[in-house]
């Protein structure tokens, strides 16, 4: 991956680590999945009326929509609620990385190495310590939601993955618009009318700004240059670069909201970062070697 390539996923990976406090801080004053249909509204609108649609089916862009809107921010958001901190949820979420080198193996035939095999592991690892430590702050609900986020996430890598080179900023827009249903329906149903419009009414202007940095920075920015990357690059370079989302996530909610950093915390993180050197920086060793 080349040095400018790699900057853009360091850029990414900041705003996606940073974004676990700003979630957190919105989830204050919005029901978790009108959180995210806001999210997704603010990223698509009014965008699309300026961004052409990619020349992909439509079937990838719905995909992706469901997948990373009600598949992972939609169950992220409601783990994040009350059943999961922000660095545990950053640290369980990057489960996306085992699914999407496991869905490209099995459907677009990329190869897997045994240096990849050896860091999977060490990253397992450190989600076995996470499971162990299921207290008042962290629930199993929490894991299990947050761990099937990650599924979902991997599923929409794999479809931005098959949309090819196009332009990536587009394909989030248009994109986006299918997570729009799916998520408000949800909201309805599981939140209801009366929570919805008092959330509406009354929310602070921080609070939408929130969610306005939700749909702009992370969804747009973040996603927009993370496909891209992945449509240049196989997705077993790119998706575990992800794993340094935790650290910042951890770091920042540490000193934004005073989330605790016990020992358990620390040594899955250093699993996981361990996991995450051995697939990205191996091949470099063994050609030095």
């Amino acid at each position: 991956m080349p040095l400018s390539h790699l900057l853009l996923a360091l850029a990414v990976i900041l705003v996606w680590g940073t974004n676990f406090v700003v979630i957190k801080i919105g989830l204050d004053e919005f029901p978790p999945l009108l959180y995210a249909t806001a999210r997704f509204l603010f990223s698509c609108l009014p965008w699309m009326l300026v961004v052409k649609r990619p020349r992909v089916p439509w079937r990838l862009l719905a995909g992706t929509g469901f997948f990373l809107g009600f598949g992972l921010f939609g169950l992220l958001f409601i783990a994040m609620r009350a059943d999961i901190t922000p660095g545990v949820a950053s640290l369980v979420v990057q489960t996306q990385a085992f699914f999407t080198i496991v869905l490209a193996m099995l459907f677009l035939r990329e190869k897997l190495r045994m240096f990849q095999i050896a860091g999977l592991m060490l990253c397992a690892c450190g989600l076995v310590i996470l499971f162990a430590h299921v207290d008042g702050s962290l629930t199993v609900r929490g894991l299990v939601l947050t761990l099937t986020g990650g599924f979902c996430w991997g599923v929409a890598n794999l479809l931005a993955k098959q949309a090819g080179k196009v332009d990536m900023l587009g394909f989030m827009v248009w994109s986006s618009i299918f997570a729009l249903p799916p998520l408000l329906i949800a909201s309805f149903w599981l939140e209801g009318a009366p929570a919805i419009t008092s959330a509406v009414m009354h929310a602070s202007w921080p609070a939408w700004g929130t969610a306005v940095w939700q749909g702009v920075a992370n969804t747009l920015f973040g996603y927009g240059v993370w496909n891209w990357l992945l449509a240049r690059h196989p997705a077993t370079t790119v998706a575990p670069l992800s794993l340094l989302v935790p650290v910042v996530a951890m770091l920042s909610s540490a000193i934004v909201l005073g989330e605790t950093l016990p020992a358990w915390k620390v040594e899955a993180a250093a699993l996981l970062l361990a996991g995450l050197a051995v697939i990205t920086l191996w091949p470099r060793w063994r050609r030095q070697i």
